[in-house]
């Protein structure tokens, strides 16, 4: 834990000490006043590039300047802006995978039962967020260029061209993030002036730019596993990527797996592995991970925020069972926040998975079913992330966590090129794909026993194994979509739509809306269809 902390203390004293940033309104998310930060004044300083490059980091994690309950998006709560919180929210709590007790929290409510407006804070945190840290990007690349590193003679001097790489590939990933849940978003590259309203890009024109930048930075990418902890490389470039020709039919109506299967080669050729035990993976010293690309840091003391990890955390402890020192939280948690929906619990029915490691469901005496949401003794419970080390010690902090939240690793790597194969890539082979399956199947279980063969390598077998393998990593939303069951009512879960026993839901919630706030601060942004 020790270099994660020295990295997120860095994180931590550039926004506390740098990044004084505000977003009163939504106009861009871009700096109240740029002169405060990435400013001449302050590029004066001699470590004012790596500050500002671990702010730009730190913006996936923290929330504002002055601790857990501050916020740098105006007028929203902290907890509801959180990045990877926001993420989670949109991408697992809107399916079949999670549901949540306090339904008076701001937004969560409609979130859970699909149906959201263009006025919830949810919504409006994410593309607020992710917009903000695009902005934060664009002036981050102004204030590096050549002439201006020259001319201010910094220290580390020679390593701010990668700095730039990296900062590109954040952009990115706040630009894929939006493409994905959005399908648009305001564009702006540090080419445009502070403050100037971003031109709406669509779906297609945001691929095509991303898929640009990712590439031309590539090249000049550390290789995986070589760059400083918390920080990306070229395997986490190469996701985004894969992520983006995985969903190319969903984007812009085009099949590239073949395209998919070369990145994700590329980055099984990386030196990744699976982590022998699979919880390790979502323990507090998961930074350690052979198998993590790359994850949203959190610490218990320097980088105390209401994110993902700190919320599944305490949220998964169960009313009943008060199981909180097992996860290394307060034994009574946050009272029986989080629980399942009955869907996802009989992806794990059967036999085969009693001893799958991946089962961490608590039923107790709990009724499956959940006919009142707000009755937290109803619906099973889970066990999967933990805020105690791989050798059972706790983390730093018994409410904030020290789990960093997973945004990519290596079994979903194998997954994806499993599906390739099985929609027609003709580039992957079906000895890999099995085989890729397989290894995950074996580390579940810890032998061979729940092997499957060639024939049972289905397409709706992995999108149940996606589930299993991958369920509380905010892929679930994007996976039902690619797969044609987000929408309408081909399968429909516990509250969707609304209906205890869920009901079809139209079409345009296949994106979310655009918030009501950014369009009135942005007129050229224009409101997704059905909203």
């Amino acid at each position: 834990m020790k270099m994660k902390r020295q990295i997120l203390k860095s994180v931590f004293f550039a926004l506390t000490g740098t990044l004084l940033f505000s977003c009163e309104s939504d106009l861009e998310i871009t700096p109240n006043n740029p002169a405060v930060f990435l400013s001449d004044e302050y590029f004066a300083r001699p470590d004012a590039y790596v500050a500002g490059l671990a702010g730009v980091y730190g913006n996936l994690a923290l929330t504002g300047t002055e601790g857990p309950g501050s916020s740098n998006i105006g007028g929203i709560d902290a907890g509801t802006s959180q990045y990877g919180r926001c993420l989670l929210y949109l991408q697992s709590l809107a399916t079949d995978e999670m549901l949540w007790s306090y339904e008076n929290d701001a937004g969560v409510r409609e979130i859970q039962r699909n149906i959201w407006t263009a006025e919830n804070p949810i919504v409006r945190g994410m593309f607020s967020r992710a917009q903000f840290q695009i902005a934060l990007c664009n002036e981050f690349l102004r204030q590096s260029t050549p002439d201006l590193v020259a001319s201010r003679n910094p220290q580390n001097a020679a390593e701010i061209p990668a700095y730039r790489d990296e900062i590109r590939v954040l952009r990115a990933l706040a630009y894929y993030h939006l493409m994905d849940m959005f399908g648009k978003a305001a564009f702006n590259t540090e080419d445009q002036p502070v403050a100037v309203a971003g031109v709406q890009y669509d779906r297609q024109q945001l691929f095509n730019y991303i898929e640009s930048e990712l590439l031309a930075v590539l090249p000049a990418l550390k290789a995986p596993r070589t760059n400083q902890s918390g920080r990306l490389d070229a395997a986490m470039a190469r996701m985004i990527l894969a992520k983006m020709y995985l969903n190319a039919e969903v984007y812009i109506g085009q099949q590239k797996y073949n395209e998919c299967v070369t990145q994700l080669e590329a980055i099984i050729a990386g030196g990744y592995s699976l982590a022998p035990n699979y919880l390790a993976n979502f323990a507090a010293d998961n930074n350690t991970s052979p198998e993590m690309i790359f994850a949203i840091q959190s610490d218990g003391v320097v980088t105390q925020n209401f994110g993902p990890t700190t919320v599944m955390i305490n949220g998964s402890v169960g009313s009943l069972e008060a199981n909180g020192e097992s996860l290394g939280v307060g034994p009574g948690g946050w009272g029986g926040a989080i629980r399942l929906r009955r869907q996802f619990v009989e992806k794990f029915n059967g036999a085969q998975f009693d001893n799958d490691v991946r089962n961490t469901i608590i039923s107790g005496s709990r009724p499956i079913d959940i006919t009142d949401v707000i009755n937290r003794d109803q619906g099973f419970i889970l066990a999967k992330y933990s805020n105690k080390t791989s050798s059972g010690a706790n983390g730093s902090n018994q409410t904030f966590v020290d789990t960093d939240f997973p945004l990519f690793r290596l079994a979903d790597v194998y997954l994806m090129y499993a599906e390739c194969f099985l929609r027609g890539a003709s580039n992957a082979t079906a000895s890999n794909a099995l085989n890729y399956v397989n290894l995950l199947r074996e580390r579940a279980n810890g032998n061979n026993l729940q092997n499957i063969t060639a024939s049972q390598l289905t397409l709706d077998f992995i999108l149940d194994e996606r589930a299993r393998e991958l369920h509380w990593e905010a892929h679930r939303r994007q996976d039902l979509i690619r797969y044609g069951r987000f929408t309408g009512g081909s399968y429909n879960w516990a509250w969707k739509g609304n209906a205890q026993n869920g009901i079809a839901i139209g079409a345009f919630r296949s994106v979310y809306p655009i918030p009501v706030l950014a369009i009135a601060a942005n007129p050229n942004l224009t409101q997704n269809p059905g909203y």
